[in-house]
């Protein structure tokens, strides 16, 4: 154990020893049963008697603190109970003034509720692990790392080649190897987006509701949000401000209501972007979840202007832990973008990059999707069912995803997070729609997730809720 001890001055050093130890065992940074080094060794670092280390050892030994075995050092009291510090440490510097409050404990709490309807938390057991397991240790072979140096920082080869394939194939994106840069999920891809596209002051269109996580991050750049109301064909684009140099919009799949922005809505953004040289970000964060109708053209496949800049993600489809995601981007931008990424971290991991292209390859995501498609839509519907009729919660449509929003009564209140506190305490864990507002929602409701609570608990966990509500 390498442990760091400061004597200051000549004066009572066994004392200073003493009491450096003793804090580091109390605070709990050395544990019951962590060694401490040998007397020996000590004072050499130190530069002092070792019998000046042995006095304050022998004082720690007296008191409890530490005990020694012959022939094999000296250990922390497994006794001993150390109490961390209630706060961690303060400090006189602050953040930016103009820096968003951090909510990501409250967007992705850690819970462990039985009944679990939070949005955006994939099945896990559902999940391929035998087979990821197989590429990922094929790729931690000695032979299959051709280089021990960094990789591109726009991601491997294999995996901007799969991707492309699969978005070209599966959302009808025009992609080429060249124009997708892998990154460590949609986050890292709108920051990078942020970096290379906004100055402090511009203006970002988003969706009212929308997502928080992106917002912050917007904010982070010293962007000013302004959010734009959203109608059963999507965001109103009517309402977009003139000057806005970016708008983020969730079409395929809207981000919490569940809609679809309809072809004449995406045609207009697509003009509106190209008449004022405005940027659109489209995430397409769960579109491989589609289970009826017939799915739209992504805004990326029907841009012509090079105006577009397409985000997806496989923490939804396969882990969140994987932190893997990608973006499309249009040729003018794309080195810019991978300037960026390189800037950030360098790069994503090659070892999961590697397995994922083998993952894409082989078809096995393809055979996992279809799994969990029809998992969730039959999770969807026995939520659809149990909800039949109630007088209390009323879903809106949705045909694709892993969420769902109701409504509550008109003269419910519009702030449901004291609901989803009440909810909480009786065993089900959920996210508040007040949530997804800049502003005040114009009626309460609940965002109910369906990728982390098995179907046969659905029908006992709303019973629960509707008991929160009435």
């Amino acid at each position: 154990m390498d442990l760091q001890v400061k004597l200051d001055g000549h004066r009572d050093l066994a004392g200073q020893i003493y009491r450096q130890i003793r804090a580091v065992i109390l605070t709990g940074r050395l544990r019951p049963g962590d060694p401490v080094p040998a007397t020996r060794e000590l004072a050499s670092r130190l530069g002092v008697a070792r019998s000046t280390v042995g006095a304050a050892y022998d004082r720690l030994v007296g008191e409890g603190f530490l005990h020694s075995r012959v022939g094999a050092g000296t250990y922390v009291s497994t006794a001993v109970r150390s109490e961390p510090p209630d706060q961690p440490t303060g400090g006189a510097l602050r953040p930016r003034a103009d820096w968003p409050a951090a909510r990501q404990w409250e967007y992705f709490p850690s819970v462990h509720a039985k009944y679990d309807f939070r949005a955006g938390v994939p099945d896990l057991r559902l999940f391929p692990f035998g087979s990821w397991r197989r590429m990922m240790t094929g790729q931690l072979r000695a032979s299959a790392m051709r280089t021990a140096m960094y990789g591109e920082a726009p991601g491997v080869v294999a995996l901007r080649r799969a991707i492309s394939r699969h978005v070209a194939t599966a959302r009808a994106v025009d992609a080429h190897p060249d124009n997708v840069i892998v990154t460590n999920g949609t986050q890292q891809a709108l920051d990078l987006v942020a970096r290379v596209l906004l100055s402090p002051g511009d203006r970002v269109a988003v969706e009212e509701p929308g997502y928080p996580p992106a917002w912050d991050l917007f904010r982070t750049v010293g962007a000013r949000l302004v959010p734009v109301p959203v109608d059963a064909d999507g965001m109103v684009v009517d309402a977009i401000p003139a000057d806005a140099r970016l708008v983020y919009v969730t079409p395929s799949h809207h981000f919490p209501l569940g809609g679809t922005m309809s072809l004449p809505r995406r045609m207009a953004l697509l003009a509106w972007a190209g008449e004022r040289n405005a940027a659109v970000v489209e995430d397409d964060y769960d579109s491989e979840f589609r289970f009826g109708g017939r799915p739209l053209e992504s805004l990326q496949g029907l841009d012509r202007g090079g105006r577009v800049i397409y985000v997806g993600t496989f923490s939804k489809s396969l882990l969140p832990a994987l932190r893997l995601g990608y973006l499309v981007a249009p040729r003018s931008l794309y080195g810019a973008l991978a300037q960026a990424k390189f800037l950030t971290d360098w790069h994503s991991s090659l070892p999961s990059q590697a397995a994922l292209a083998q993952f894409l390859d082989e078809g096995l995501f393809a055979r996992h999707v279809r799994r969990m498609r029809t998992e969730y839509q039959s999770r969807q519907e026995a939520i659809l069912e149990a909800l039949a009729g109630d007088d209390v919660m009323t879903p809106l449509p949705s045909a694709a995803g892993m969420h769902i929003t109701v409504l509550l009564p008109p003269d419910a209140p519009v702030d449901t997070m004291p609901l989803a506190r009440r909810a909480w305490t009786a065993d089900v864990a959920l996210h508040p729609l007040s949530d997804f507002y800049a502003g005040a929602p114009p009626r309460g409701g609940l965002v109910l997730g369906y990728g982390a609570i098995e179907r046969d608990r659905i029908t006992d966990g709303l019973a629960r809720l509707r008991g929160c509500v009435t």
